[in-house]
């Protein structure tokens, strides 16, 4: 087993489970859509945070060769990764009937979940920045990777739900965006 296959094992689990948070968070809810109607927003920072995780997690394929087998990287990578999980689980409520609509469940928890995934976001770019090199300042970057920092921000200190989800609808776009702007 290569260090890489050591680390990745506790972080892959980790960020499996925060996937499997998110999609039965959403399970939950469409179950319960008799109920309790879902909404656009809680809709839109579900799709992000699961967007996001996978992203951290081709990341992480993509410094397999860079991640050193220590303590630092083991304990750092268990944090973002407990991070991710915890915003997950943030995103739908453990008990969706409990709301006539996610909307305002969405108002009180997402600027936590948002905040979160912002850390995890400057965690990763500081170990790229770290172990690789800065990301350039080529037009592609800016609007990909550095474009997501102020965007990110504007959401978190958006008191009007419009605006956080317009920055959401921009983070999300980004995702596909990376894959087809090379």
């Amino acid at each position: 087993m290569s260090g890489f296959e050591f680390i990745f094992s506790l972080f892959g689990l980790i960020l499996g489970l925060a996937l499997a948070e998110g999609l039965g968070g959403l399970a939950k809810a469409m179950k319960a859509s008799h109920k309790v109607r879902i909404g656009w927003p809680t809709a839109l920072l579900g799709l992000f945070v699961s967007g996001d995780v996978v992203t951290f997690w081709m990341y992480g394929w993509w410094m397999r060769d860079l991640l050193p087998l220590s303590w630092p990287v083991l304990f750092g990578g268990f944090l973002v990764t407990a991070i991710y999980f915890i915003a997950a689980s943030l995103v739908f409520p453990d008990d969706p009937e409990a709301w006539d609509d996610l909307n305002a469940h969405f108002d009180q928890q997402y600027r936590k979940v948002l905040g979160g995934i912002l850390l995890c976001n400057i965690a990763l770019l500081a170990t790229v920045a770290a172990l690789a090199k800065f990301p350039a300042l080529d037009a592609r970057n800016i609007v990909i990777t550095w474009s997501f920092f102020p965007v990110a921000l504007l959401a978190i200190a958006a008191k009007d739900r419009r605006i956080a989800c317009a920055c959401l609808v921009w983070l999300i776009a980004l995702y596909p965006l990376s894959a087809v702007w090379h």
